[in-house]
């Protein structure tokens, strides 16, 4: 699996290059890859089939400046930037058998970082379909996109959470987890009392690896900024739904 530890300075880059690792791989072209990246500004990032009319008080995101962007995976709604660690899987069928259903796959990848957690003393565990949870609160959300050969896995690590920010940007969800109850976003999450340095060395002891990140291809680069401008920056994208 490769290491790869880049965060670009648009919002827009950051999603298109997870995408375009999940196309290369699945045509060839490339292979496992764990990435790592937080995004220097905030935005908002809505799930692939979410209505944001629904999700986001685009308003307030108008007033502040703050992006709305959707991603190519599923799952909910959510509030990006520095504070949130995002990690990046693009995972290959034929080399890790569990991972071909979404249940399967989401305790495979959950369940192996919530045990080197776990080790470290957090009470991190599996919660819902795709949330790692500490004391019942959320910690970590993450979504998936699926293909033939490879899926995708997004998932966010919370360390610096910004509870008013969240509150101001993301309406409260219709859709919601069983354990999350009745509880606003102020009392459902919480952060990682870890640092961004520290979660990167757990997800690479989860999925046996060192931190030595290498530096993507050019061909790579261009290729997300190209997916960037034609699809993740334009309005036709985010507000399709």
């Amino acid at each position: 699996m490769r290491l790869l530890d880049i965060s670009f300075r648009w919002p827009e880059e950051n999603l298109a290059f997870d995408e375009m690792l999940l196309d290369a791989a699945e045509n060839g072209k490339g292979g496992e890859t764990l990435r790592f990246w937080e995004s220097r500004t905030r935005f908002v990032c809505l799930g692939v089939a979410q209505n944001w009319r629904r999700e986001v008080y685009d308003l307030n995101c108008a007033e502040d400046r703050v992006p709305i962007l959707r991603r190519a995976s599923g799952g909910g709604c959510v509030l990006q930037g520095p504070g949130c660690l995002n990690y990046t899987l693009v995972l290959g069928h034929e080399f890790r058998n569990g991972i071909e259903t979404i249940r399967g796959s989401y305790c495979y990848i959950l369940g192996r970082i919530a045990a080197v957690l776990r080790e470290k003393g957090l009470p991190v565990h599996h919660k819902g379909i795709s949330d790692l949870a500490m004391g019942g609160k959320k910690v970590s959300g993450n979504s998936q996109k699926r293909r033939k050969r490879f899926i995708l896995h997004h998932g966010t690590l919370l360390y610096n959470l910004d509870v008013d920010r969240m509150e101001r940007y993301l309406r409260e969800p219709e859709t919601r987890p069983q354990y999350r109850g009745a509880r606003t976003h102020r009392g459902f999450v919480r952060a990682l009392p870890l640092d961004a340095r520290a979660l990167r060395e757990a997800i690479c002891e989860a999925f046996d690896l060192e931190y030595r990140p290498v530096e993507p291809g050019r061909g790579e680069i261009r290729a997300a900024k190209i997916l960037a401008r034609d699809k993740y920056a334009r309005p036709e994208w985010t507000y399709r739904r």
